[in-house]
Parts: structure tokens; C-alpha cells; sequence
């Protein structure tokens, strides 16, 4: 109720579509749509595989459009992953502290800046939609590493593989921030006369392979175009890779705007979790990837992932870092409101309250884009008197590159997918998207030069800018201005002599069993999620209020609690 009040009138006012990567989620939705079965994508690099992403949310969002329209159906999905997130932080909190404190971390994730940063500023759907699935599946981990149960071995390997199949990064980091710590809890809590540490050693490497073969066929036709093409591009700069301290305008936008509030109780985190031994897990992991979470303020991100540290960005990595903190801050807000009352409750809800209002307001501050831009009129343009023959570079279009690729028939030699890109011309000088090419430095200007100078190659006859930086390059080049649109804010320019847009990149096609496999497995794997929902949970013994109470305080003071349950 609390989500629907908080969320449900920013999503029906569609604030997401100001956000950085949401039209690109919702222009793969818009493919699957028309082409359920085929993940060969014509309006992207000349042509481009869809199989480079994992598909599951966007293919969500593609079926509810077919009721409520592509724009509100990943307001759909989206409104359906904050409700998750509230289920999974509660069962996954319930690991580590008592009920009381994971209903409040369960209450806190809907106020959660980081969540609202990704959601409303980011746009990562694919992130916060593969998060609470993979915390729903963490307790039927433990349960089965303590017990060996066969329902939660099934229900842990099926949400597992679905949260790969929204999100892959989340399955492989997830394992090193969520999963360990969980390893680690299974241990510490096991029976001896119920377990030994060999049968929860054995039980991890069973599920670890499960998950593995599971998710390896459910992605197969992603595991195969990455072993085939492997990231081997140039890698491209990203603010999240700076340092904070020398940059103080990213680390706001990365470190305090995500964090909020919860800097303020990063002592408390630090310190409770140390000196519980039960919370220790829990601590080790959120420590690391707090530290992974600051990209390039600290060393650690980039002697943990070697060259994968180039390749990702670091937002995401906060996000987790506040998940796995809330079971400690709901162990915090719980002793507060039990000391303090109606005063913690006030001072609690204000500092929540700004935190998210500042994560949802941010976007405001820092635009990614112009959201009044509106691209019908070029679209128009693209669709008519065959411009469509022809392929097309947009200039100064931002994010609603994407909303215009929805739009036109026409082909594109841009997009907003940098792992999906196989043109040499945008692989091989470091740069992002050639229509924010000037923000990229001498990378981007570079790859803009090289596309434009190899123009014949890809049939590319048109050149939209938006922004009239790039003319002095355009005129450089031989191109000529041909038309404008909106009273002169858009102009067209054209090239001479250049061929129709023939196919290029046939041999990236996937075969048809991939598109079956692609079209059946992940969206599978979701609905049989949904049905091992229904089966009912093992029952096991509930530690006792006392036994609960006494697990999460530091040593010194358990002695007194072991003694009243004893009395």
C-alpha cells in the first residue's frame, strides 16, 4: 500500500521516460513486439542481434503492451519489481534479524534513494527488476544448504535463472555480495546431529551447478555471441568510474544522492555488523561492494575485476551495497522507535523523505536529455518519400535516440546498446553513442569522423543534428544541409552519390533455433517462477523472540538475554 501510494502517481506520470536508459528498454520491447521470434534488430549499427541483452524484462514489458501501450507497460513492470523488492527485502532480511526489523527494512526499500536513483534517473530496469528476484530466492538458498529440502533446492535454482534471465550481472555479482554471505549464515547456523559442514559444502557445489547449466541453456544464444565476440572494443569512459574526491559534482550525483540518509548510519552498519558475529557475513559483503560502489575513489574495484572494471559502471554497485545494508538499518530503526517512540518516528520519516525526494528529484537538476524534445516531425520525415532507403545519424538527440528508433522504419548506423555494436568504426576509438559524440571527447569525434567519411559503406545518406556544434565538421566532410524541421531547431543535412542501405553484418544473424530459444526460455522460466510460487513453503522451526533478540546483539550482552531464557 505504501509502494503504490509512494510510486504509482510518478510511474502513471511516466517520470521514468526522463531517465537515461529507459527509452532504450523500451525500444528492445518494441522489437519484440513486431518480432517475437527473431532477435536480428535492422534499426541499430546496420543491423544488431538483441541476443547481446538478456531479455526477460523487456519481453514483460512487450506483453503488457499489447493492453496498456509500450510507455505505460514498462511502468507496469517496473511498478511490479518496486512490489518485489518489498517481498524479497523482508524474506531476505528475516535471514539476519529479527521480524520487526526486516518488516522495516522491508518498509525502507520503497523510500530507498538508491532505488529511486536507478529508477528515475538511470532508467536500469533490468537491474531493479533482477534484484528482488534474486533476494526471493536467497532464503530458499539457506534452507536448502542447512536442510537439503527438494522444494527449496527447486524454488532457489528456478528464481535464480530467472533473475539471470532479467539481469546477468546481478546472477554473477550477486553471487559474490548476496550469495557468500549466505553461505557463510548456512554455516555458522547449521545443527550439527541435522548437518555437516561437508553436506553444506556438497549442497552449494549441487546448486551452483544447477543454477549454472539452467541459466547457461535459458541464455545460451547470449553465452554463445559472447564467446563468439567477446568485449574487446575500446573501453568507453563513464562518470562513475571517477574518483569522488577530485570530482565532487559525480561523486553527489553517484555516492550522495544514491546513499541519502543512510550515509549518516554507515558507522552504525560498520560497527554493529563487526561486533555481531551473526551480522559479520552480511557486513563483509556489503563492505566490499560499498568500496567496489565508489568506482574510482578507491583501488579496490579495479583489482577485483581487471579489465572488467572498464567495461561496467558502478551505480548498480551502490544500489546492492544499500540492499544488503537494510537488514542492519532495520535492526537500527527498530531499537530507535523502541527507545524513542513518536520522536524517532518523525525524525526517521523526514530524513527518509528528503532522501527520496532528492533520488527522484535529481533528474530535474541534471537532465539526461531535453524531455520536451519530441521527435514525431523527424520521425514523419524518416517515413516518407523513401528517406527510408537510405540509413540515418542523429546528432544532439540524447536518449530519445531510442524514442525515434521506435518511431521510423528507417535504419540507424547509432545506437544506445555499446555491447550490442560490432561496426568498426564505433568499437575502435572510445566513444558511446555518435549522436552524444562532442562528450566524448576526441574518442567520440573521432568515430563520428570515421562513420561519416565511411558513409557509402553503410548506405548512411542523412545526418539530423539537433545541435549545431557538429556543422563545422559536416561541412568539412562534404555534407550539405537539405531541409529543417521544427522552425529551423532540426536540420537534415545529406551526402551525394551514396548508394541505398544494403544489409551488412549477415554473418552476426542468429540461426532460428536461437530466436525459439530466445522467444521460449527466459519468459519460460519467469512464468514457472510464478507457478513454484503457489507451492507452499517447508515449515521449519522459528528461532523463539528471546533466541532472535540474543542472535543480533554483540557478545557481551547475550549472556544476560541466554540467562532469562533459561530462568
Amino acid at each position: 500500500m505504501v509502494a503504490a501510494v509512494v510510486h504509482l502517481p510518478l510511474l502513471i506520470a511516466e517520470l521514468p521516460l526522463k531517465s537515461y536508459d529507459t527509452n532504450f528498454h523500451i525500444f528492445f520491447a518494441s522489437h519484440y513486439v513486431h518480432h517475437w521470434f527473431n532477435p536480428w534488430n535492422t534499426k541499430w549499427f546496420a543491423g544488431f542481434s538483441q541476443t547481446t541483452y538478456p531479455p526477460l524484462a523487456q519481453q514483460w514489458v512487450a506483453i503488457l503492451s499489447w493492453i496498456l501501450g509500450l510507455n505505460l507497460a514498462y511502468m507496469a513492470v517496473q511498478f511490479a519489481a518496486i512490489l518485489l523488492l518489498a517481498w524479497g527485502m523482508y524474506r531476505f532480511a528475516s535471514l539476519w534479524v529479527h521480524p520487526r526489523a526486516a518488516s522495516l527494512a522491508s518498509l525502507a526499500t520503497v523510500v530507498l534513494a538508491s532505488e529511486s536513483f536507478l529508477i528515475y534517473n538511470a532508467g536500469q530496469l533490468a537491474t531493479t527488476a533482477a534484484a528482488p528476484l534474486y533476494l526471493l530466492a536467497l532464503p530458499y538458498l539457506y534452507e536448502w544448504l542447512r536442510f537439503g529440502g527438494g522444494r527449496d533446492f527447486i524454488k532457489a535454482l528456478v528464481l535464480f535463472t530467472t533473475a539471470g534471465a532479467v539481469h546477468h550481472a546481478t546472477l554473477i555479482f550477486g553471487s559474490m555480495f548476496f550469495a557468500l554471505p549466505v553461505l557463510a549464515l548456512a554455516f555458522m547456523d547449521r545443527d550439527r546431529e541435522e548437518s555437516s559442514a561437508a553436506g553444506v559444502w556438497a549442497r552449494a557445489i549441487g546448486i551452483t551447478i544447477a543454477v549454472g547449466i539452467a541459466i547457461g541453456l535459458v541464455l545460451l544464444p547470449f553465452w554463445i555471441g559472447l564467446f563468439r565476440y567477446p568485449v574487446t572494443q575500446t573501453p568507453i569512459p563513464h562518470q562513475s568510474r571517477a574518483s569522488y574526491i577530485l570530482t565532487p559534482f559525480w561523486g553527489i550525483n553517484y555516492f550522495l544522492v544514491p546513499y541519502g540518509a543512510m550515509i549518516l548510519l554507515l558507522p552504525f552498519i560498520i560497527i554493529r555488523g563487526a561486533v555481531v558475529p551473526r551480522l559479520r557475513p552480511l557486513m563483509l559483503g556489503f563492505w566490499v561492494c560499498f568500496l567496489v560502489g565508489l568506482g574510482g575513489t578507491t583501488p579496490v574495484g579495479l583489482w577485483l575485476l581487471r579489465r572488467a572494471y572498464y567495461v561496467l559502471t558502478y551505480e548498480r554497485f551502490s544500489y546492492w551495497a544499500t540492499l544488503l545494508a537494510l537488514p542492519i538499518v532495520g535492526l537500527l530503526i527498530s531499537d530507535l522507535l523502541a527507545r524513542y517512540r513518536r520522536r524517532a518516528a518523525i525524525a526517521i520519516t523526514i530524513l527518509a523523505a528528503i532522501s527520496f525526494s532528492v533520488a527522484v528529484a535529481w533528474t530535474n537538476y541534471r537532465p539526461t536529455d531535453d524531455f520536451a524534445f519530441n521527435t514525431d516531425a523527424v520521425a514523419e520525415w524518416l517515413n516518407r518519400d523513401g528517406h527510408y532507403d537510405y540509413r540515418y545519424l542523429t546528432l544532439g538527440f540524447g536518449n530519445k535516440l531510442s524514442r525515434l528508433a521506435i518511431q521510423t522504419t528507417a535504419s540507424s548506423v547509432d545506437g544506445e546498446s555499446n555491447s550490442s555494436r560490432m561496426l568498426p568504426e564505433l568499437t575502435k576509438y572510445g566513444g558511446a553513442a555518435l549522436t552524444s559524440a562532442k562528450y566524448f571527447g576526441k574518442g567520440g569525434l573521432e568515430s563520428l569522423r570515421a562513420m561519416l567519411r565511411d558513409a557509402d559503406t553503410y548506405g548512411l545518406k542523412w545526418v539530423i543534428v539537433r545541435d549545431p556544434y557538429y556543422d563545422p565538421l559536416l561541412h568539412f566532410t562534404g555534407w550539405r544541409q537539405v531541409d529543417e524541421l521544427d522552425y529551423g531547431a532540426v536540420t537534415i543535412w545529406a551526402k551525394d552519390g551514396v548508394p541505398p542501405a544494403a544489409p551488412v553484418n549477415q554473418a552476426l544473424i542468429p540461426p532460428h533455433w536461437q530466436g525459439l530459444m530466445w522467444g521460449t526460455l527466459p519468459v519460460g522460466s519467469s512464468i514457472l517462477a510464478i507457478l513454484i510460487a503457489l507451492i507452499p513453503d517447508q515449515r521449519r522451526r522459528r528461532m523463539s523472540e528471546d533466541e532472535e533478540d540474543a542472535a543480533v546483539m554483540p557478545i557481551s550482552q547475550q549472556n544476560t538475554v541466554s540467562g532469562r531464557m533459561v530462568s
